[in-house]
């Protein structure tokens, strides 16, 4: 048919819908969601996370530094949540991904049992500081995103299935539906009870977690948001209707405040001390320090950003997200930001998969986070309603949707069967994200060097094996 004749018999192609500056900006329609599901993804991470406002206060609020100075517990509110709101939103409009961001738990440890004992808060948040400047330099220079497209496919399936049995391991330690046991490393059931399920919070996240399996059974879009609100609806009747105290709850009493605002105080902004570690501590200690912050935050913030983007269906052939490099510099910058806040190291969190899970695609639901993030200084006392065997729901079901990538490994490789068990298993045994990835390579190097195929493991993973050797011998060689 000619071009005159679609002309005159009035047939014209549908125009196209015209798209938002968000959607276009976000490429939310590109990537398969909705303003909707941002939203919903966004408000999801933020009550997975939500905990760290109170946590990392506790973490690092109740150790002294070398002058038996002790940070504000208040003020430390106040700062993990503006360092949260800030990177994770800096997060979504830079890095564009369903990523959010907060005091890293385990840079946290570092600073609070290796650093502050050896040094002042300020000294010690001003190696935050050089560790955040370590890491922008790495991915400036190539460094980061190097380290990345070195790791075998394989073995980044392998971490997103590790940290999702980190993510549920968390969950469950904070519902207190695991926890160590006395003769044995875990138990079923609360700390000090008798490995027996107890207790009327505990109901309470038995039934969030009933309803989140049989609402992603049912295919119910926003299922584990909706179990998250409803278990906290129940916790508040469960709360007055037995008389419970605060102390039964552990993180976030569903209790209706007597105020909805708090006023912040920003007293530990920008009380950094860049370079007094160097003398106060000496610089091999210092050093030693630094290295082990780099460390740690490094590859926690791979592993949690390779599962993501492998959990989100963004990751291409290499196994990377579009603008990776963006991501790991807001990653960097987020370490910096910590450091000037006192908060400790705000880096990638792994409670992000919960956001993905309820469909979150885009920078979006990172905005969204941050936002509530922001809106917790003034409105905390709403916001800590929300109790840990609530909240920990969602981080129990995204592990159990990230165990699915475990058949997309090859365990009929020795090379790969015995690497990649080590890096699922390392993760949750050593409660630690970066050593179950550093076995895991070592590991894999080894093994495939022992096969005859060294050509397949690449100059850069035999640097790496030798840096994880050498962290995991630091303390046999005395440093």
């Amino acid at each position: 048919m000619s071009k005159q004749h679609e002309a005159d018999s009035g047939s014209t192609a549908p125009p196209r819908p015209q798209r938002s500056f968000i959607d276009r900006f976000f490429h939310i329609s590109e990537r398969g969601s909705t303003v909707g599901t941002e939203v919903r993804g966004g408000l999801t991470t933020f009550m997975a996370m939500a905990y760290i406002i109170v946590l990392n206060p506790v973490i690092l609020g109740g150790v002294p530094d070398a002058n038996g100075d002790y940070l504000s517990p208040v003020q430390l509110t106040t700062m993990t949540a503006l360092a949260a709101g800030l990177v994770t939103i800096l997060m979504g409009v830079v890095g564009r991904a369903p990523i959010a961001c907060a005091a890293a738990l385990g840079v946290m440890a570092v600073v609070a049992y290796q650093a502050a004992p050896a040094m002042s808060w300020p000294e010690a948040m001003g190696l935050v500081v050089w560790q955040g400047v370590a890491i922008v330099l790495m991915v400036v220079t190539g460094v980061r995103t190097a380290v990345m497209n070195a790791l075998p496919h394989q073995l980044k399936l392998a971490i997103g299935v590790g940290i999702g049995m980190f993510v549920a391991l968390i969950g469950m330690d904070n519902a207190g539906f695991v926890s160590a046991g006395e003769g044995t490393l875990l138990q079923i059931g609360p700390p000090g009870g008798d490995g027996n399920l107890v207790g009327w919070p505990m109901l309470v996240f038995v039934v969030g977690l009933v309803l989140a399996g049989i609402m992603l059974a049912r295919g119910v879009s926003g299922a584990i948001f909706y179990s998250i609100v409803i278990a906290t609806v129940f916790a508040v009747v469960v709360h007055y209707a037995a008389g419970l105290g605060e102390d039964a709850w552990g993180g976030g009493v569903p209790s209706l405040p007597e105020s909805a605002v708090s006023m912040p105080d920003f007293g530990l902004l920008f009380q950094v001390d860049l370079f007094g570690a160097w003398s106060s501590a000496g610089p091999t200690t210092a050093g030693v320090i630094l290295f082990t912050l780099v460390l740690a935050g490094f590859f926690d913030a791979v592993g949690t950003i390779l599962a993501i983007g492998s959990k989100a269906d963004l990751t291409g052939p290499d196994g990377n997200m579009p603008r990776t490099n963006q991501i790991l510099a807001t990653d960097g910058t987020g370490a910096i930001v910590g450091g000037l806040s006192s908060s400790s190291a705000t880096l990638v969190f792994v409670e992000s998969t919960a956001g993905v899970s309820e469909g979150a695609r885009s920078g979006l639901s990172s905005v969204v986070t941050g936002l509530l993030f922001l809106a917790a200084l003034l409105f905390s006392p709403v916001f800590t309603m929300v109790p840990a065997q609530a909240a920990s729901v969602a981080m129990v079901m995204v592990g159990a949707l990230m165990m699915t990538q475990v058949s997309q490994i090859d365990w009929s490789d020795p090379a790969i069967s015995v690497s990649g068990f080590l890096t699922i298993a390392m993760m949750p045994f050593a409660f630690d994200i970066a050593s179950g990835i550093g076995l895991g390579i070592i590991a894999y190097t080894l093994l495939r060097t022992a096969q005859g195929r060294i050509t397949d493991v690449g100059w850069l993973m035999w640097i790496l094996t030798l840096v994880f050797t050498f962290h995991f011998s630091m303390h046999a060689l005395g440093l």
